[in-house]
């Protein structure tokens, strides 16, 4: 299965004709972990960082996960909610000093990672994520 148009579908413009993701990655969960489908940054995504993405995150409040080798710090672990199935997340400040809201959701065997643009709020970027992770779910991955 080609997951590229998942990526595509959700970095695409809306019909305003605004962008609000600027990374985006479609990572296997079951071992070997992998990036499946991403945008440019987030094919840095290692298999190290999939794996505790998806399993124990007990410590990320006070030991945040790093994502493509950006620090982050958890906001709301939702992602064993039944029908929410996301975690929110903030990058650490980059060298301009901006952060960025990321949302991890999780299906039967993959996450999906979504990095907001700078002005993007979290609700934006988790309601992309939950779209995509909802039809994951449903279609059995």
């Amino acid at each position: 299965m080609s997951w590229d148009s998942y990526i595509a579908n959700m970095t695409a413009p809306e019909s305003d004709g605004l962008v609000l993701l600027e990374e985006a990655a479609i990572c296997g969960i079951v071992a070997p972990e992998s990036v499946w489908a991403s945008t440019s940054n987030f094919a840095m995504i290692t298999a190290a960082e999939i794996k505790r993405l998806a399993s124990d995150r007990k410590d990320f409040g006070q030991n945040g996960p790093v994502i493509a080798g950006t620090k982050c710090r958890l906001i709301r672990d939702n992602m064993d909610i039944e029908g929410l199935f996301c975690m929110d997340l903030k990058t650490s400040a980059d060298e301009g000093g901006n952060t960025f809201n990321i949302c991890v959701g999780k299906s039967i065997k993959a996450i999906v990672i979504a990095k907001g643009k700078k002005d993007t709020n979290g609700g934006q970027v988790s309601t992309k994520v939950f779209s995509i992770v909802e039809y994951l779910r449903k279609a059995g991955y």
